[in-house]
């Protein structure tokens, strides 16, 4: 229980720091909604502030960003070889992560063999590498949110569907709204 708490509430934050708290950053106010899960990520160095004293909370996140994450939680664990991906050269800061993403079934890419290092990671698209490397973690990935009270869950991509739906029971990806999942949105390093 212990591990996925911690899992859950480094996920939440979607953020990295190896030195600082949210305390530390100007623009993470003491009452935000991720103050907490930004303190535990800092404390489990899974990322950096974008400076010494910024956070950058709206920031949009990357694929690339979503992977390295992921790679640091699991201790940057070896890989070998080369990226599969059309777009992902060596000796990138990302590669690794992504080699070991693709290696493990978390992130399969695009269907033009491309994986997007640079795009900004939709909600959808974080609610599926959230789901299948929960999945690749043994965790279990059973819980799913009935989604119709949404007005645009027709708008989820069938791959995203049952990413969509455990993500939200999780609470790892609420509505944009009481009544919006915005599954094409970006997500946030919040």
């Amino acid at each position: 229980m212990k591990k996925r708490t911690l899992f859950l509430s480094c996920l939440l934050a979607l953020v990295l720091s190896t030195a600082a708290l949210a305390a530390d950053y100007t623009d993470v106010p003491a009452d935000s909604w991720a103050r907490e899960s930004i303190d535990k990520a800092a404390e489990h160095g899974l990322m950096n502030g974008t400076s010494a004293s910024t956070f950058s909370p709206l920031m949009t996140t990357d694929r690339a960003m979503i992977v390295t994450i992921l790679y640091h939680l699991e201790g940057e664990p070896a890989v070998t070889g080369t990226s599969a991906f059309s777009d992902v050269a060596d000796g990138q800061w990302y590669t690794d992560a992504v080699i070991w993403a693709a290696d493990n079934g978390i992130v399969t890419g695009y269907d033009t063999g491309a994986f997007g290092p640079s795009d900004t990671v939709t909600r959808e698209q974080m609610a599926a590498i959230l789901y299948r490397y929960a999945s690749y973690k043994g965790y279990d990935v059973t819980a799913s949110a009935d989604l119709s009270g949404y007005a645009d869950q027709a708008q989820i991509s069938a791959y995203a569907l049952t990413a969509m739906q455990w993500a939200n029971a999780e609470g790892l990806i609420t509505g944009t709204s009481d009544s919006t999942l915005t599954p094409g949105g970006s997500a946030t390093r919040a």
